[in-house]
């Protein structure tokens, strides 16, 4: 199974810009307002136009698989706003964060076979 979303971007060229340059992505260029972001089997779309007409806003964070999230976090680490530090999470995953050129908040976390999330109560 795969998922794809589509956001809204206030400005296509830095957001081309930021996932190209900082994050390594892959980038699509789709209409004149929209692009496409790929890199480790997910795809991101990125729209400048209103099609929900709400203001802009997301409350979440997207969770993405990598194969290797040591070498993917020392790609990115100097030149990406961290959310949070590559850490040893208490659910069983070795992750990092950013907050994109956007203000979206993406996960990277390691995709290892013996890696599964499980709950810990506190």
């Amino acid at each position: 199974m795969s998922l794809s979303l589509l956001l809204r971007c206030e400005h296509l060229a830095k957001t081309r810009e930021y996932y190209r340059d900082i994050l390594h992505f892959d980038v699509i260029d789709g209409s004149a307002l929209s692009l496409s972001v790929v890199k480790f089997g997910a795809l991101i779309i990125f729209t400048e136009l209103d099609l929900w007409q709400q203001n802009f806003q997301m409350s979440g964070t997207v969770y993405i698989r990598v194969p290797d999230v040591d070498q993917y976090f020392s790609e990115v680490k100097d030149a990406a706003e961290l959310a949070w530090t590559l850490q040893d999470t208490r659910y069983g995953t070795r992750e990092f964060a950013v907050r994109d050129c956007n203000g979206y908040c993406l996960a990277f976390m390691q995709n290892e076979s013996n890696i599964k999330f499980k709950y810990v109560a506190k």
